[in-house]
């Protein structure tokens, strides 16, 4: 059986840095908030190229904290309303209405799957104070149109980046572009703990200092909690990990990308994720977190594909607005995004993948529809 994605032999390759990361921070003796997560924030801050990053406990936590703090900071108020794509991953959703926010769901771009513009220029109203921008599926949103909407409209641009580690545009990467961003660290992750974990990114340091006393329990001194704040920080035997696999992510990245590519040029009888011209003609790239098909036989294609020993899954079947826990949705009518989750399979893609065991993905793929 090919896996969807096979993370014992995707940390395989990383195994004797991952023994010694962990031994080091055993043999520390400090265990929480110490050295490791401070290089690691270092370290994705300049590979994100944002002046700041911090780490905490996941990445819903990172988009919760983000909106916590622009409402302390008096950005945002209850009842104000942010502007989401509706085929977004729930945690999106979850982050806003737990800071007692409105989700103001829009329709994503059917070839990209990630926000459409226009369709946030249309959603704009008088409470509006921020747009998410979503990376899905590990494609960077236009988030050029985007900032300029932000600004025009005195907006809080922010990025859902936990699927986009490293996706950028014109030489800029994800969590750059935003006012602020959050990144999952899910072991799943194109860059992902062997465990729980998650990263803000910014430029503002006055957002930055407000999260590093938010994520620790409201305080920046011990014993003194200034905000009613949480416990959600990066453990440091993850940040350690997380230091050893960042030094090999652009490697990965590549070798998603040359799956990617495999399977843009053999498989056939499926809508196919839209393609990407080369690097000189176009900034955008793409670091392939799902790849992800349309066919109106998505059962019939995951059973066969299983007959043939291929794993697929959904990402994801039922868009937040008709989840039960979002009733007060469910009477929204959005077919853009509801044509996309009741069509999606998301075929096996990683590092760890041989030429062989893509090949027989795509050959699989064929066979159904032959």
């Amino acid at each position: 059986m090919i896996p969807f994605l096979d993370l014992a032999s995707v940390n395989a390759k990383y195994r004797n840095g991952l023994i010694e990361a962990c031994a080091r921070v055993i043999d520390s003796g400090w265990y929480v908030l110490g050295k490791e997560v401070d290089s690691f924030e270092r370290k994705f801050a300049d590979y994100c190229g944002s002046k700041y990053s911090l780490g905490v406990a996941n990445g819903l936590d990172a988009l919760v904290l983000i909106l916590r703090a622009y409402k302390l900071m008096g950005r945002i108020s209850d009842g104000d309303e942010i502007i989401v794509p509706a085929n977004t991953y729930i945690a999106t959703i979850l982050a806003i209405t737990e800071n007692n926010l409105k989700p103001i769901f829009v329709e994503p771009d059917i070839d990209t799957y990630n926000i459409c513009p226009q369709s946030v220029l249309k959603a704009i109203g008088p409470k509006t104070k921020a747009v998410f921008a979503v990376h899905l599926y590990g494609r960077i949103a236009d988030v050029e149109t985007l900032s300029d909407i932000a600004k025009a409209n005195g907006l809080l641009l922010l990025e859902d980046a936990a699927q986009s580690h490293g996706a950028e545009k014109n030489s800029k990467r994800a969590g750059a572009w935003g006012d602020a961003a959050g990144f999952s660290f899910y072991p799943g992750k194109n860059l992902g703990a062997l465990g729980d974990g998650g990263a803000i990114t910014t430029n503002d340091e006055a957002l930055y200092n407000m999260l590093l006393a938010l994520r620790n329990y409201g305080s920046h001194e011990k014993y003194l909690n200034k905000y009613k704040g949480v416990n959600s920080r990066l453990d440091e035997i993850q940040a350690a990990m997380l230091g050893v696999k960042l030094e090999f992510l652009d490697e990965d990245t590549n070798r998603r990308r040359e799956i990617a590519k495999m399977y843009l040029e053999q498989i056939k009888g499926f809508i196919l994720p839209c393609s990407l011209k080369s690097s000189l003609e176009s900034p955008l790239e793409h670091v392939w977190h799902l790849f992800v098909v349309r066919t109106d036989r998505r059962d019939d294609l995951i059973a066969k594909m299983k007959e043939q020993n291929v794993q697929c899954l959904t990402h994801y079947p039922i868009p937040p607005h008709k989840q039960p826990a979002y009733v007060e949705h469910q009477h929204l009518a959005l077919p853009v995004t509801e044509e996309i989750h009741r069509t999606v399979v998301s075929l096996p893609i990683g590092p760890a993948m041989t030429d062989s065991d893509v090949l027989a993905v795509i050959k699989a793929c064929n066979g159904v529809v032959s």
